[in-house]
């Protein structure tokens, strides 16, 4: 059914929670946005399109979501796609596959097809991530420097005639390398002192965001400074040289219905399809890792037919796609906000600073932009999920640079596809090599042994106790989220056998990282038993076992819950 959590929670809502929404959403909507008019034009849209999606489809989500606390609104993820389809289509192209994938998405939710954004290998999703992140960053190298690529004479790159600036991330970082000579240095110190800030500041606050305070300091140093001493840099509103750049409108636009016709949804149809699985791998993301800071339950299924509602009703009003943001979600979080009253202020919020405050955000420089979206792109490039994902198996990290490289180069939509290929083909390959152990019934190595316990089991009071059958993978770590859900506060001990388990990759791992984290924050203890060769071996390369504590790792079920029992006698 499709229930949103806005009618759940409203049956116990209260002034207190009220208070603690609202203080939530009203810093939300100043975190949300720098950020929104950053991805408004790293996506190659005028700024406004960006505060408009977080107004518009910020209250969409939160309204019909299925989360608590999702915010929703432009993120960088899209920014590649985006920039590609209006490069070639334009606005009016780019709304239509938005208005399809919004389509696409209510249909995902409506046949309850949330579950299956799971078998979407964490490697992939790793690669993607990461090479939007360096796509974005590369995107913000003219701004950055102050860069004035001359195209009056159309630029001949790698066999292609560019008469504006490329969006592919060679033929683009070859149109900078041209342009070095045209940088301007005051935009370059002022980008460099806010990148600086941006990474220094939460040092003294993590309540007030960063980004918000540098862009309003850097707009108030730009104008002095050009009124004062004539030093000038391009700002959303003009460039250094005098002519137009953005005009911000002070008011939300007429809402239009995008030219809908045959040709164009066959043309756009897989961009449609793109936008459409980003936006769900991206909002049910956040949403898990929403749920595990508060510990609810989000509706993945009603989540997606929210998210499908923001993607048609945002391009309507000028918007591009969106998603459920995780930074955001998280700082919405940790102010206070617990129901989705919180989302919908953060979106008036945002009205309110249009309506009143728009006109000033022509002043904003895009050398402080830049520094914004670069630090965007390094906190999104998640190095340590890659550092972690480095050590472990060469099947994992040929998906990872496969994906990666693909990203970066080709095309996201590509990327995707060839990861799943590579994923799969890995992981069929692994499945034969691991039968062939099995029906030998001799491990890899010596030193674990399979677990051949005597079944007449004794489970001490405060231990539950749960099995893994089969192969942990990217396609089967729902059932550590099933026993993270059924471990409760009456647990004292979670008991996970996995004496059927041969084989673990690193979506496994970030599954048991998972289980663990909400384990330490109900007070329940992880113990294993019956691990084989391959799943101990990947536990010990990424780190695993020590976070598990090695004293709680047995070959069989016998020591393992003789470890939970002295674990229960300790907690009473």
């Amino acid at each position: 059914m499709f229930k949103p959590e806005l009618f759940n929670t409203i049956k116990e809502y209260n002034s207190k929670q009220f208070v603690s929404d609202l203080i939530a959403g009203i810093i939300v909507g100043i975190v949300a946005l720098p950020l929104a008019i950053a991805f408004g034009i790293a996506s190659g849209v005028n700024p406004a399109a960006g505060i408009f999606t977080a107004i518009i489809a910020g209250f969409c989500i939160s309204f019909f979501g299925g989360s608590r606390v999702q915010i929703g609104g432009p993120t960088g993820a899209f920014a590649v796609i985006v920039y590609g389809v209006v490069s070639q289509y334009g606005m009016s192209g780019l709304a239509t596959a938005t208005v399809m994938a919004g389509i696409l998405l209510i249909m995902l939710g409506v046949f309850k097809m949330g579950g299956l954004v799971k078998f979407i290998p964490y490697t992939i999703v790793t690669g993607f991530t990461a090479g939007v992140a360096v796509t974005i960053a590369a995107g913000q190298i003219g701004d950055f420097f102050g860069l004035v690529p001359d195209f009056s004479v159309p630029m001949q790159i790698l066999g292609e005639t560019y008469s504006k600036m490329p969006g592919d991330f060679l033929p683009k970082i070859i149109v900078y390398a041209r342009s070095f000579s045209t940088m301007n240095l005051y935009s370059f110190i002022m980008a460099a002192v806010c990148l600086a800030f941006i990474f220094i500041w939460p040092k003294f606050s993590k309540k007030i965001p960063g980004s918000f305070v540098v862009i309003i300091l850097a707009t108030i140093v730009s104008v002095v400074l050009e009124k004062t001493c004539g030093l000038k840099t391009d700002t959303i509103g003009t460039f250094a040289n005098g002519q137009p750049h953005y005009i911000i409108p002070s008011t939300l636009p007429v809402p239009q219905l995008p030219a809908l016709s045959l040709k164009t949804i066959t043309t756009l149809f897989p961009t449609a399809v793109s936008i459409a699985v980003l936006a769900a791998i991206e909002s049910l993301l956040s949403a898990v890792v929403a749920d595990g800071m508060i510990g609810t339950k989000h509706d993945s299924n009603t989540e997606l037919i929210a998210q499908g509602i923001a993607n048609i009703a945002s391009p309507l009003f000028g918007g591009i796609p969106a998603t459920g943001a995780i930074a955001r979600t998280a700082t919405n979080i940790k102010n206070g906000g617990r129901t989705p009253v919180a989302g919908i202020i953060h979106a008036v919020t945002l009205l309110l600073i249009l309506l009143f405050a728009g006109k000033y955000a022509s002043f904003i420089p895009m050398a402080a932009l830049s520094a914004v979206l670069i630090n965007v792109s390094w906190n999104m490039a998640g190095f340590p999920a890659i550092r972690a994902l480095l050590k472990g198996q060469k099947s994992d990290i040929a998906v990872f640079f496969v994906t990666f490289l693909i990203t970066v180069f080709v095309d996201l939509t590509v990327a995707i596809e060839v990861g799943l290929g590579f994923a799969a083909f890995f992981f069929i390959k692994k499945m034969i090599d691991l039968s062939e152990v099995q029906d030998e019934r001799v491990l890899m190595t010596g030193g674990i042994k399979k677990d051949q316990p005597s079944e007449n089991l004794i489970i001490p009071d405060g231990t539950l106790v749960f099995e893994i059958e089969g192969p942990l993978f990217f396609g089967t770590v729902r059932k550590f989220e099933l026993a993270t859900e059924r471990a409760g506060t009456d647990c004292n001990v979670l008991v996970l056998r996995m004496r059927n388990t041969l084989y673990l990759d690193a979506g496994g791992i970030r599954a048991l990282e998972q289980c663990k984290a909400a384990c330490d924050r109900k007070g329940i203890t992880i113990v294993i038993s019956g691990i084989h060769t391959q799943p101990y071996m990947l536990l010990e390369k990424t780190g695993m076992a020590d976070n598990l504590g090695r004293e709680n790792i047995f070959d069989n079920i016998n020591d393992a819950l003789k470890r939970a029992e002295a674990l229960c006698a300790k907690n009473k």
